[in-house]
Formats: structure tokens, C-alpha cells, sequence
């Protein structure tokens, strides 16, 4: 009877450590890629926040490391493009706003030694790990990527060099999250993929086409093995690979190649902006508008959901300025046209998550959605 209650104890003990990660929160098991994009609902970038760096002349080679902020600590670097210091109130009123998913974008090289050794400062990673609690805390499908850093380490360095930093990068990550639950997700990198790189007189080349698409199924590999080969739940985690500068038209490609992966059904492709070309041209709510959102959610299908391969919508747009509508705008509201795309991409089986700043869309100082209407509506959606 002793040995009996013993491994009934013993059992109990093992079910409920194994449904927890290190922040305590709990874990539905692996999932598959083409699941979590049904769980993931509509989402919210935590914008301009920890991929916010000293970023003056970035743009010029003679920008060879990351100027130093404040007092070089982590809070330095998460204010210093005027957004506040992240909360657990700040990520429970996202989900209680009526999000299932946000996105921390992360710059990983800020109060990093230029020392070549690319190695990521102990307590920025802690203080990205408080924010990726926050949100698991939250119970919010929880992504993280590189953001900017890419394109810093992509301008300066060759393929074969990049692919080196990039390993070094996620492995670095990955160990650090290695046994959180299937709900945090990695994404490779931001919108930089195919991007110029500077010549040996300083000046940003834009790569030939080919040489663009070799850089992005390159390094999307580089990532999909440097997160693999860390083991842990790193061996199945639903992993974001990143389209050639996340452009629908480019990565819809038959040039873009998905990366092979050592499981089925774990990974997802990133693009930007379903009405990004629109939206510019001040065009939005018009016909033209409605036809191309269509036109690109139809190449997203074709290229990638018909064949498997779930979609994430990893900045789309939150508020449309009355500057940017058509003169003759069918839709005139902004709430509305964002209702539109939403409920347009999610007919689709896509993942869209809103690029917004401190107090944009979502005020962090008040925990909430700004406007009536916009808050309405992400309640809807989250009822569905």
C-alpha cells in the first residue's frame, strides 16, 4: 500500500511540474505550428520598446558599434525611444483588452562588449526573460525575435560571417528559454533580410536579386538549426521564419524557400503590412484598397496556407490617419477599415499582430485601448 501511495505522489508530482515552465506558467503540450495559428488570435506589439537603441548615423559605416545609453542598463535602452517601463499591469491589460498574443521585438546587441565575441549582456537577457514572464504570466502566446540588430550585424558583415553571428545569437536565446512551454515563440529576424550591405568604400549596395533571396533562405535556415540543435522544448517550438523584408510580393516568390526542419509542421512564415503599398500612397478605404488587400492575402494563401504553412502578420497596421484615406473613400473610419483587414485575414487563417508603440493604440500608462470603437472591436474579435 506504501509503494502504491508513493508512486501515486510521485505521479502527481510529475504532472504538475511538467505543465509548468520556469515562470510558472502553464504548458498545453507541443503544438503544431498550423494549431497555434488558431490559438493565436489577433495580437499586439510591445513597439519601440526593447529594440529601441542609440540608433543616431546608423545608416553610415563609420557607425561601427552601439553608442552607449544613460547609464548603460537595461531601463536606459527600454525607454529610450519614450516608452515606458514595461509592466506586469501593462501586459495583463493587453490580455485583458482582449489580445491572445504579443510580440517583443528585441535589439539583443544594447550593453554588448565590442568585443567580437557577440555575447549578450546577463542582465538585459534577465530583464527580456521579466518581460517574456510577464506575458506567459498573462497566458498570451508570447514571440520574440531580433529586431534591428540584424540589420546591424547584415550591413557589416559577409553571409558567411552573419551566419556565424546568428548562430552565435539564437543559440544564446535559445538556451535561455530552452524549457519554457510551446506558447513562447521564436522569430528569426525582423524585416531586414535581403537588405544592402555596405562595400569596401562605405556605401550601402543593395544585393542583386539573387543574391538577396541566398541571403534570406540562408540565414532563415542558420536560425531554424541554431534553435533545433539547443534540444530541450527548442526541439519542437513553433519557429517564425522571416519573408525577404517581410514584402508580401517578394516573399510569396518561388526564389524564398522555406527551411528544412528536423519536425513537421513547427514552423511559420513572417510578412508586414497585408495593405502596406496602399496605405502609403493614401489610398486607403477605397476600392483600390479593398482589391489589394484581396490580391496579397490570396498570394499568402496560395504560396503558403494552401501548402501547410501557417501565415504571420507580424506588423499590421492599428490606425489609419485621415491623411492616408482615398479622396474617394468607401470606408472613412479608422476603426472600420482596421475591422476590414482583421476580419479579412483572419477568414484567411492568418496571424495578425498590430504594430503599436507606448501610447498609441494601447495606452500604457492607463492599461488600456485608446478608443471606444477600437476597443470594441478587439473585444468582438476576441469573442469569436
Amino acid at each position: 500500500m506504501k509503494k502504491k501511495i508513493l508512486s501515486a505522489l510521485m505521479t502527481a508530482v510529475m504532472i504538475i511540474t511538467s505543465g509548468c515552465s520556469a515562470s510558472g506558467t502553464a504548458d498545453s503540450g507541443v503544438i503544431t505550428a498550423t494549431e497555434m495559428a488558431e490559438k493565436m488570435g489577433t495580437g499586439l506589439n510591445l513597439g519601440n520598446t526593447m529594440e529601441a537603441y542609440n540608433s543616431g548615423g546608423c545608416e553610415t559605416i563609420d557607425y561601427n558599434w552601439i553608442p552607449v545609453c544613460g547609464s548603460n542598463t537595461p531601463s536606459d535602452y527600454e525607454r529610450q525611444w519614450g516608452a515606458v517601463i514595461t509592466t506586469q499591469e501593462i501586459i495583463d491589460g493587453i490580455k485583458a483588452a482582449g489580445f491572445d498574443t504579443v510580440r517583443i521585438p528585441v535589439f539583443w546587441g544594447n550593453m554588448m562588449e565590442n568585443d567580437g565575441t557577440y555575447t549578450i549582456n546577463p542582465e538585459y537577457m534577465a530583464r527580456v526573460r521579466e518581460i517574456v514572464d510577464y506575458a506567459q504570466n498573462a497566458e498570451l502566446y508570447t514571440v520574440i525575435n531580433i529586431h534591428h540588430f540584424d540589420e546591424f550585424i547584415i550591413r557589416r558583415n559577409s553571409l558567411e560571417d552573419c551566419q556565424k553571428i546568428f548562430t552565435n545569437l539564437w543559440t544564446q536565446i535559445a538556451e535561455e528559454f530552452k524549457e519554457y512551454p510551446y506558447s513562447l515563440v521564436f522569430e528569426g529576424y525582423n524585416e531586414y533580410l535581403g537588405g544592402g550591405q555596405f562595400d569596401e568604400n562605405g556605401q550601402l549596395v543593395e544585393p542583386e536579386r539573387e543574391d538577396g533571396f541566398k541571403m534570406a533562405n540562408t540565414l532563415n535556415q542558420t536560425f531554424v538549426d541554431a534553435v533545433r540543435a539547443t534540444g530541450g522544448n527548442n526541439a519542437e517550438r513553433v519557429l517564425i521564419v522571416s519573408g525577404y523584408w517581410t514584402n508580401i510580393d517578394l516573399t510569396t516568390s518561388a526564389e524564398f524557400i522555406v527551411p528544412t526542419d528536423t519536425v513537421s509542421d513547427r514552423l511559420m512564415v513572417s510578412v508586414h503590412y497585408v495593405d502596406n503599398a496602399v496605405y502609403w500612397s493614401n489610398k486607403v478605404g477605397g476600392q483600390d484598397w479593398l482589391d489589394y488587400i484581396d490580391s496579397q492575402c490570396e498570394l499568402l494563401k496560395k504560396a503558403f496556407t494552401d501548402k501547410g504553412i501557417p501565415v504571420f502578420l507580424g506588423e499590421t497596421t492599428s490606425i489609419y490617419p485621415a491623411s492616408n484615406f482615398a479622396p474617394d473613400a468607401i470606408h472613412t473610419d479608422s476603426t472600420e477599415c482596421l475591422g476590414i483587414v482583421l476580419n479579412k485575414l483572419n477568414e484567411y487563417g492568418f496571424v495578425p499582430v498590430l504594430w503599436d508603440t507606448s501610447n498609441n493604440f494601447y495606452s500604457r500608462t492607463i492599461c488600456q485601448i485608446k478608443r471606444e470603437s477600437d476597443k470594441a472591436l478587439i473585444a468582438s474579435l476576441s469573442e469569436k
